[in-house]
């Protein structure tokens, strides 16, 4: 008769877990369920009108695998500053279409005052007062949107941009023993250590990939005052030890007034330049492997919510 008792009350024991079970697997397919996920790309922004298409051409040409994942039901682009739509702008619409979550991917490269302060007082998670400030003054809107937003890591934080300089310079190079790199960022006084540590990595990637033993750098944005002299600087370094100098522009996207006006500016200062330096006004984008970055780090985080 115990037996019997004790084989009793071990089924309804069984069977009480399994009901157990089953509601928690039903209350989180309910949850999950009722997540409305969206992808936002920020880039810095620009009165270029070529680097703003790079970046919504970045977008369509990430959206069809993007959407394909079930989770995610939206994907926008949005530009920090200078250019609608703002982050602001982009954050509402999402709101109005009743999203729960947003996965915010900056394409920027490395650590910045606009990743690490400006953004995050942008979406309302951070009350950084210099950004603060910055924002009233270029009159960029702040929203704190009613969906919760994940920021994901920026570019360096893989390898893509390694291999992109990598691929630019082979299809530069004619004789990798008489050239040197030169890199040319925008920079970023505030975090000018990470920026010079992400530069360094680049170029010895370089030396390795490549086969060019020497490379310098310089800076084109607000940490060279928007001149072209330390793009000059730096490829007189280079032409110390070696003929000839290969100039990469370390940019997101193509704008007239850095890759022409201050790197192009800085290019002409050389003696006999046209036969010395080697450019070509591009920047890293378009790049497949940037595209497959933004599709694996969106999965990535969509798979978390």
């Amino acid at each position: 008769m115990k037996n019997i008792i004790s084989l009793g009350l071990c089924l309804i024991l069984s069977l009480s877990l399994i009901a157990c079970n089953k509601s928690n697997e039903e209350t989180e397919l309910s949850s999950n369920s009722s997540k409305k996920v969206g992808v936002l790309l920020v880039n810095h922004g620009s009165h270029s009108e070529t680097w703003r298409n790079q970046l919504l051409a970045l977008e369509d040409s990430v959206r069809e695998e993007i959407l394909s994942n079930k989770k995610i039901k939206g994907i926008k682009t949005a530009f920090m500053e200078y250019n609608e739509p703002s982050i602001a702008t982009r954050l509402k619409e999402f709101d109005k279409e009743n999203f729960t979550d947003v996965i915010l991917v900056p394409i920027f490269m490395t650590v910045s005052s606009h990743s690490f302060d400006d953004i995050p007082t942008i979406i309302g998670a951070k009350e950084d007062k210099q950004s603060l400030e910055l924002l009233k003054i270029e009159r960029i809107e702040r929203y704190k949107p009613k969906a919760k937003v994940h920021v994901t890591p920026l570019l360096d934080f893989s390898k893509v941009l390694q291999l992109n300089v990598v691929r630019r310079v082979k299809a530069l190079t004619k004789n990798k023993e008489n050239e040197g790199v030169v890199l040319i960022a925008y920079g970023d006084k505030t975090y000018n250590k990470e920026w010079s540590e992400l530069l360094e990595k680049v170029g010895e990637t370089v030396k390795e990939k490549v086969g060019i033993d020497e490379y310098s750098y310089g800076w084109c944005g607000h940490i060279a005052d928007y001149k072209s002299d330390s793009t000059t600087v730096a490829i007189k370094e280079i032409l110390k030890k070696k003929e000839k100098a290969i100039v990469i522009p370390i940019l997101v996207a193509h704008d007239e007034t850095f890759q022409i006006r201050i790197i192009g500016g800085g290019i002409k200062k050389i003696p006999n330049s046209e036969e010395k330096v080697i450019y070509k006004p591009d920047a890293i984008l378009p790049d497949d492997d940037i595209q497959k970055w933004v599709i694996d780090i969106s999965n990535e985080f969509s798979s978390k919510i």
